[in-house]
């Protein structure tokens, strides 16, 4: 089944479904499979409460999954493993887009897209200029940590991880497999944006991050 295959698999139970359901379904059906959705997303087809419940109509007949409370999505299939379920960070930054938020992973997280933790959080922490909150998807949890402007001032994708990396690690338990790990995939980062991501950062790591360009480890 492709990504833009649309068809949905369920069959509604009430063919004489309301003009709300319809319209959310229309507009759910124009995207690809994977997609997620907020009450927000169908603002257009009905009142707040009309959209709720149709939204838990749809759920409840199995045309879209509802993730979390206001949050749904629409499922990739596999003829193997059934509905597909998306990353938790992939729902994180959905949510960031919808709040018109910035976030960063940290701790763990953090750790674990560098690759240097294969440990997966059941907790996933990110730094946001947004409201702070608590989600449950599943049996993970995405926690939305209210943090300070220059915490999220970070330009490039791979120094900011470096620095939550590094501040979950600690300064005295860095290990040469790590820096030299660290120093690998700073290699790939934008000369220009490890130099202003590495004024953002505590001292010790920016001193790594800079050996790092300057193509040595700290040891």
């Amino acid at each position: 089944m492709t990504e833009k295959d649309t068809e949905m698999t369920a069959q509604p139970k009430d063919k004489t479904r309301n003009t709300t359901d319809k319209r959310i379904l229309d507009k759910i059906k124009n995207h690809n499979r994977g997609k997620i959705f907020f009450p927000e997303d169908f603002s257009d087809t009905g009142s707040v409460d009309a959209i709720r419940q149709a939204l838990h109509r749809l759920a409840k007949d199995g045309f879209i999954v509802r993730l979390a409370h206001g949050i749904y999505l629409c499922p990739k299939q596999d003829k193997k493993l059934g509905t597909l379920y998306p990353p938790v960070e992939e729902i994180a930054k959905a949510i960031a887009i919808r709040d018109k938020a910035r976030i960063i992973p940290t701790g763990l997280q953090a750790l674990n897209k560098l690759g240097l933790s294969t440990q997966v959080p059941l907790k996933v922490v990110y730094l946001t200029d947004g409201a702070p909150r608590s989600i449950q998807i599943g049996k993970r949890t995405i926690k939305f940590k209210k943090t300070t402007p220059k915490n999220l001032l970070a330009n490039g994708e791979i120094s900011s991880l470096v620095i939550q990396a590094l501040r979950e690690i600690g300064k005295d338990n860095v290990t040469n497999e790590q820096l030299a790990r660290i120093h690998k995939l700073l290699q790939k980062e934008d000369l220009q944006k490890v130099l202003y991501d590495a004024r953002l950062a505590p001292a010790w790591i920016a001193k790594i991050m800079l050996a790092a360009k300057n193509n040595k480890v700290e040891s």
